[in-house]
């Protein structure tokens, strides 16, 4: 699937139920589309429901899954990928990603844990994506996660991320922020990495913010505003993937609305800049 036939573009923003009643009567120019967590809406029903659905009948959505768990050992949960199916088809979302972690272990850890970059975890990972696309009859996308220690590694992290994108032919969300948080934790070039992510996998992209724990140390909140490096950053995702579609999240800590909506727009504009240089440097060529 190319980024132009892609179901959704522009600025987006994360729908969390805190935000519901700001949002509802707030205007919401520039806002493109919206994404949520499908686990805390899946059989949500009444005032919840019809709260969701007044979004859902106003935006493009994705759904962005928190528990699928891809690469945990046991098997894939067959009852929550039919709800979820279901689910997806009733507000007609197109768009589905997950994070390429795992996040159980005989029970949920109630968090990301990072997937050792071995080989053979390619080939389990890869093959339980592809279950998922089978079940969900949709190509998805996997999140490039923050992680703090690694588990075992006989692959870079990108050599990882790209084996699993090639084996189970599914898309990249690239997490903005995750590529600069393990930048600094890990101590590569950011801008190396998003070199090195072939341009036809991304799919769409995530910006949030983040702790500074230590000089060293950078925390993955989603509870704070936009950090200046990330920012720039996002500037150099554009440069290399053009202006792809992107979310901003935010999890707790919310501001006003203006100005979590301030934030959005702050992305419009970046977008409307690598937008219109192609065409300056036609005409600078003429």
């Amino acid at each position: 699937m190319s980024q132009q036939d892609f179901p959704i573009e522009g600025a987006g923003l994360g729908l969390r139920r805190a935000l519901l009643g700001p949002l509802q009567g707030a205007d919401l120019p520039g806002l493109d589309f919206m994404e949520i967590a499908p686990e805390n809406w899946i059989d949500v029903g009444g005032s919840l429901g019809r709260k969701l659905r007044h979004f859902t009948e106003r935006f493009p959505f994705a759904c962005h899954g928190l528990s699928l768990s891809l690469g945990a050992p046991e098997p894939l949960d067959d009852g929550y990928l039919k709800n979820l199916r279901s689910f997806l088809d009733l507000h007609e979302i197109q768009v589905f990603s997950e994070h390429l972690s795992y996040c159980s272990e005989h029970g949920h850890l109630y968090d990301l844990m990072p997937l050792p970059f071995l080989p053979e975890t390619v080939d389990w990972v890869a093959s339980r994506i592809q279950q998922v696309q089978d079940v969900l009859g949709r190509q998805i996308a996997v999140e490039n996660i923050s992680y703090y220690a690694a588990s075992a590694t006989e692959m870079t992290e990108l050599e990882f991320i790209n084996a699993v994108l090639e084996k189970a032919d599914c898309l990249l969300l690239l997490d903005v922020n995750n590529v600069h948080v393990n930048s600094i934790n890990h101590r590569y070039d950011p801008h190396d990495f998003l070199n090195g992510i072939p341009l036809d996998r991304v799919a769409y992209l995530h910006i949030a913010g983040h702790h500074h724990e230590a000089e060293d140390l950078i925390v993955d909140t989603h509870g704070a505003a936009v950090d200046p490096q990330v920012w720039k950053l996002l500037e150099a995702t554009y440069e290399r993937f053009g202006p792809v579609a992107t979310l901003l999240e935010r999890d707790f800590g919310f501001p006003e609305v203006e100005e979590l909506l301030a934030e959005v727009q702050q992305i419009k504009a970046i977008q409307k800049h690598f937008q219109a240089a192609p065409i300056q440097q036609a005409i600078a060529a003429l």
